[in-house]
């Protein structure tokens, strides 16, 4: 089991039960293909540093999860095909990063 961090974008035109329905549908995915979920952030509505499908806005989305490797294929083509999904990014952790995303969960369990 490889550890994962994947981070979207939605578009800002969504409503909250939208966001919420696409957000579970991917974390449904990820249990499916064996996925033990660690973190989920709802970042909120950002500003984009450059305008992405002509939009300047979009909902950010974190999920950390563990999972075998060949589960983030699979995963990427369901970002690829819907449209509601503007960006996507998955990165594997190594220890420090694992590390310093422990130290983030904490940080934001105090401030909340």
């Amino acid at each position: 089991m490889n550890h994962y961090e994947t981070v979207f974008i939605l578009n800002p035109v969504l409503s909250d039960d939208q966001i919420k329905e696409t957000v579970k549908k991917y974390e449904d995915f990820l249990v499916s293909k064996g996925a033990k979920m660690i973190s989920k952030e709802n970042w909120g509505l950002k500003k984009l540093a450059y305008p992405i499908q002509h939009k300047k806005s979009g909902f950010y989305h974190l999920l950390e999860y563990t999972v075998p490797g060949e589960a983030i294929s699979p995963l990427e083509l369901e970002f690829r095909r819907d449209e509601r999904i503007m960006r996507y990014l998955t990165v594997s952790l190594d220890k420090h990063a694992i590390a310093w995303a422990e130290k983030r969960r904490n940080r934001n369990k105090e401030k909340a």
